[in-house]
């Protein structure tokens, strides 16, 4: 039987070895060869499970984990194996932000998704509306140019000046009014409810797939008509 080394999530025993008898493959993720997964361990100390997620950090051994490879090895996982993680609440169903977005603003979006995930409203309000904040920055003219500094400042005041100046679809209008209360209310008075954030939700999702992924399908489809072009001619 396999063994893993790492700290016990269930009863907080650090470096205890865990008895690893199944495993998952989530696919491999990059680099053609590292693959990651889910392996079921039982702690020596407490005698729980915990399923770790796991990716393997050797080249010339990526053939050996196929099928059962991880769960029969004979010996430490940890010589050929990095712990990545652990399943729990956080791992409940989220949504993911649309195609397309930016690293950060993608990162920021999938926090606030967990947050939901596990009800903490005030804490996911006040991740969407950090979304909004840095979305929205990219959308102002350099420095120098209107708006002044108080406008760049204020998410509030910033929103009204791009829907002003026809910089954000003006059928945004409405909701942006809400995620910018809301938000506030999350981050500094602690009083959003459920509905209120899936409402910040919905709209940070609308907005990042106005910004962000329309306008990328739409580049993608005219790339693809050009080449078919080019190949005709």
């Amino acid at each position: 039987m396999a063994l893993l080394s790492d700290d016990c999530p269930r009863c907080g025993t650090r470096k205890v070895t865990f008895d690893v008898s199944a495993q998952k493959s989530r696919g491999i993720v990059r680099a053609g060869w590292i693959e990651v997964f889910e392996v079921f361990a039982v702690c020596r100390h407490c005698h729980k499970s915990t399923i770790f997620v796991i990716e393997n950090k050797e080249y010339d051994k990526a053939e050996l984990w196929r099928n059962d490879g991880v769960s029969s090895y004979k010996g430490f996982l940890n010589d050929s194996f990095k712990v990545n993680a652990y399943i729990n609440i956080k791992d409940q169903n989220k949504d993911p932000p649309p195609e397309h977005v930016p690293g950060q603003i993608s990162e920021v979006f999938s926090e606030g998704a967990t947050c939901v995930s596990v009800e903490c409203w005030n804490a996911a309000g006040a991740m969407f509306r950090l979304v909004v904040d840095l979305a929205t920055k990219a959308l102002l003219p350099p420095d120098g140019q209107e708006p002044n500094a108080k406008i760049r400042r204020s998410l509030g005041l910033r929103l009204e000046w791009l829907f002003a100046n026809n910089k954000l679809p003006v059928d945004l209008q409405e909701l942006a009014d809400c995620i910018k209360e809301d938000g506030n209310d999350g981050a500094h008075v602690g009083t959003l409810t459920k509905n209120d954030a899936l409402d910040l939700r919905d709209f940070t999702y609308s907005l990042l797939e106005r910004l962000y992924a329309a306008p990328k399908r739409i580049e993608l489809a005219a790339e693809r008509r050009r080449g078919r072009r080019r190949a005709d001619g």
